[in-house]
This record gives structure tokens, sequence and C-alpha cells, in this order.
């Protein structure tokens, strides 16, 4: 897995490299700097073929250090290259004013006043690189700089850029006015399009968690992260979800050694999501699964069922009795359920301590309990998508939609860890960028965007086929928190391995696809 940092987390492994004597800030900027430069040639090869023209915008911190050594790479390669620094030369950080003493023996640095700036309708460039603030932006940025980007119409107007397809837009660590913590923009009401809009940003050393949260994968574009040298590592506990490795069976097992799975059905009529989930858990590898469905639901169930077994469950007592079979060892509660029988079912389910997801209209009975809500223990997952949150934790969901004014930002992650906390249980908060969270602040952000964006899993019943998944290997033996964070993976794989045209019943089917591809 990959670890995510915040902009105060990567600051402290620059400053211990420095200190350390291993490496010297003037070191790393040259090499932030050629990282930019060969990443532009990376992703535009043609760039790297003549001479062309660029922009760099370059702030008043190490940002804008970097900046300046990108003007100077791309002038020694015969670029004409225009500098505008915003801020005064002479308070420049030491290193960055060493680079910008460099460049200004090459080329000039004008001031970044919105009076000199180009107008972008009268002017070309091939590349325009921001270089203002990267991750080190605490507040909206104003005066001339969100006058400037306005002016260059790159924020909310695409297409302005369509009409100008030879430009490239490159920010270096992160687009300004995103913060690198949250991914939400800070801006002032009246500079709505103050913000930069890339085609390429590059950052370095390890991403950041603001790539990744809210706004910023729409406006970071492609991200590459380059190798600075930094060898030290934040042992932190926020990592970007990556391939599990522990999904294979082992030889000699038999059904029993997988768990066995009990899904909740919902009445006649209401049946096909726990279905869905049903078919999850046994995909995913629980040795077991049985559909728990009340006597009016059963013919419905049993026409559509064959490898999942079936029992009927009208009452709270009746489930209790069923749950005396102790090899049952995991549940889930919720899909298609009705919210009453939620209620209704939920104090005796919880009671069960077994592993458990609650989904659905069991989350929105959990929302209207407070009795229920105190009685979720360690071994429950909790996965709502953004309207269930916000019936469950109201304060918190109020706090994350607020307007981002300062830096950093509250964050979906900062919510999630708020919620998971309080709920003393594994909480998923769904979404393109979901993340799971645990009472501990244990966190997994599993991204589904840039390259493993998967719009098709916009669907009815995508959720609930999660459910079971996450059900599934919950029976098998997994954490709370291990068998969330695998499960929003394989979940996001098998849509992309699917492709467009993706419906909730092909999810399970391609679970088989997606092991094979990891060699299972």
């Amino acid at each position: 897995m990959t670890e995510l940092l915040t902009s105060a987390q990567m600051r402290a492994i620059e400053q211990a490299a420095i200190a350390s004597g291993s490496v010297t800030g003037l070191t790393l900027m040259e090499r932030a700097g050629q990282g930019v430069v060969d990443a532009i040639f990376d992703e535009w090869p043609e760039l790297a073929l003549s001479a062309y023209k660029a922009v760099v915008l370059c702030g008043p911190g190490n940002n804008g250090g970097d900046g300046f050594v990108i003007a100077r790479l791309l002038k020694q390669r015969g670029w004409e290259v225009a500098v505008f620094l915003y801020g005064d030369p002479e308070k420049l950080p030491p290193d960055a004013r060493a680079n910008y003493e460099r460049w200004v023996g090459m080329g000039s640095a004008q001031a970044l006043k919105s009076e000199t700036f180009p107008q972008f309708h009268k002017c070309h460039f091939d590349v325009i690189c921001d270089a203002l603030f990267g991750t080190g932006l605490a507040r909206p940025v104003q005066g001339d700089i969100a006058k400037v980007l306005k002016r260059m119409r790159v924020g909310l107007w695409p297409y302005e850029r369509s009409l100008r397809p030879t430009e490239r837009y490159v920010a270096v660590d992160i687009p300004t006015s995103i913060c690198a913590d949250s991914g939400q923009l800070i801006l002032e009401k009246e500079n709505t399009l103050a913000h930069f809009w890339a085609d390429l940003t590059v950052t370095f050393h390890a991403p950041k968690l603001g790539h990744f949260l809210a706004d910023g994968p729409d406006i970071v574009g492609k991200l590459v992260v380059k190798d600075i040298g930094l060898k030290s590592r934040v042992r932190d506990d926020v990592t970007l979800n990556g391939c599990p490795d522990d999904l294979a069976k082992e030889a000699y097992s038999h059904k029993y050694s997988h768990g066995h799975a009990l899904i909740l059905s919902g009445l006649s009529g209401k049946t096909g999501a726990a279905r869905l989930s049903a078919r999850a858990a046994l995909r995913v590898g629980a040795g077991l699964v049985t559909l728990g469905t009340p006597h009016e639901a059963l013919l419905e169930n049993a026409a559509q069922l064959t490898a999942i077994m079936l029992t009927e469950i009208d009452t709270p007592d009746i489930l209790t009795r069923v749950l005396k079979d102790a090899r049952i060892n995991a549940l889930c509660i919720g899909p298609g359920f009705g919210v009453e029988r939620a209620g209704a079912f939920l104090p005796y389910v919880l009671a069960a301590k077994r592993a458990m997801v609650l989904d659905a209209d069991a989350l929105t009975a959990l929302s209207q309990d407070q009795a229920l809500f105190a009685a979720l223990h360690d071994r429950c997952v909790l996965t709502p998508h953004a309207g269930e949150f916000k019936r469950l934790f109201p304060d918190l969901a109020a706090k994350l939609d607020a307007p981002a004014t300062t830096g950093p930002a509250y964050s979906k992650l900062d919510a999630t860890r708020e919620a998971a906390k309080r709920a003393g249980c594994v909480v998923l908060f769904k979404g393109p960028d979901t993340v799971i969270a645990s009472p501990n602040g244990h966190a997994t952000i599993n991204a589904a965007v840039y390259e493993r964006a998967a719009p098709w899993l916009a669907t009815a019943g995508s959720g609930d086929v999660l459910a079971g998944i996450i059900t599934g290997l919950l029976a098998r033996g997994h954490s709370p928190h291990q068998a969330a964070e695998t499960g929003a993976w394989l979940h996001t794989e098998a849509a992309r391995s699917f492709g467009p045209g993706l419906i909730a019943e092909d999810l399970a089917e391609e679970l088989p696809k997606v092991f094979r591809q990891l060699g299972l």
C-alpha cells in the first residue's frame, strides 16, 4: 500500500533529511525542478523535440524556488520562458533566493501583477506552470493572484481550454487553492474561479491526501510522483488502498474453514438487495452463505438461489435461535430490509457480538435510536454513503460540507476518523474517495480516481454488493478494517474489469477474473 502524507509530514521528512546532512535544500529543489521537467517531457514527448514557450508562476516560498529551477532548465533547452514572481524577492527563503538569482542571470522575473500579466486570449504558451504555493497554502488567494487565476479562465471554464488545445497546465505539488490535506478548494465567495486547474500535477516523494480526496482528483489532472532521494518515511496510519495479498484459500481446507455468513433478507418484493449481498459474500470466498428470509419471501428467494442456502427468519427470537449455531460467524443486515424491521432486529443482531456489516436501512434505523448506536461494538462495520453519514453524524457532515476558508481544511478523512471513534467500530464512508477508518485512527483511502476511476459503479445495488463482499471477508476471518479495505478494493477492481455497461449483478460474477489476475 502507498503511504499518503499531509503537508506537515512532508515538510518534516525534508527537514529531517536536511538536518541529517544527507542532502541539502538546494539539492532537493534541483531534483524537484528536474522531476517536473522530466514529467512534462514524459507526458508530452513532442515538447522535448524543439523549443517552445512557457510561463512559470513562482510564489514566495520554496515552491517558487522549484519554479525558478524549472524555468532555468527549460531556458537551457532553448525555450522562451516568462517568469512571474508573487512577492518580494528579498524575502524569499534562502534556497529559493539562490535559485531566483540563478534565474535572473539568464532572464527576468516580472512581478505578478494583474495589469502586467499577459492577457491569455491574446497570447499563446505551450506550458503554463503553477509553482505559486504548492502544499503550503492555508488561506484563500487574494488580490493579484486571484485576478490572474480568474483571467486565465482555467478553474470552472473547461470549454475555454477546448479552444486552446495545445496549452498544457502543470502544477508543482498541488494546484493553487487546493488544500493538500483535504482536497477541498480554499476560496472566497467572490473568487470562486481563483484556482489553477491542471492537466498534470507533479509531486515529490509520496502523494498527499489532497490528491485523492474531495475536489483534488478533478483538479489535479494526471498525478505523477517523482523520487527526489528522500529515504525516510513517516510511520503514519493513512495509506492508499493497494492490492490485497491474503485472499488465497489454503489447500486441504473445507467449507467451514472459510466461515458461514448470514445475510438477512427484506420482505416480499424487496429481496433483491439481500440476494446481491449473499451472492457477493459467496463469490469472495465465504465457505457457506445463508439467506435469512421471512416466510412470505421464501419462494421468491428460493426461485432465484441455488448455492446459497435459505432459512426462515420472521422474528428476532427466531434469529436468536439460528445464531445458536456458532459456525455462523458473520452477519449482514440492512440491504432492502426495511427501516422499521431493522430497528426491531438490530438489538438482537448487535447482542450476538458477531462480525457484521450494517448497511442501508440498518444505518437509518441506527441513526434514529441512540440506544442502538450505543450498542455498537468493535466487530461492526458501518458502510454509509453521504446521505446516511449525514443522518448518523449530522454535526460531522455539517463540518465537512462547510466551505473551506483556511487550511488544513476539515476533510473526509477527519470526518470518518471522528465517526469511527464515536461509533467504536470501523466506518467505511463511501464515494469515489472511499475512506475506511478504525476507532484507533488507522485509516485507508480507496480512491476510484485517476487510472482507477470506475464511474459505472454509480448504479443501483452496487452498495449491496460491497456489503456482501465485506461480509464474506469477515466470514473468512479478516479483521473488520481489513475486510472493509480489501472489500472496497475488490469492488472497484471488479467494476474496472467489467467496464462500462456494468450493473450490480455483474460485480460478484467479475470477482473470479480479478482473483485470476491476482494469481490466486
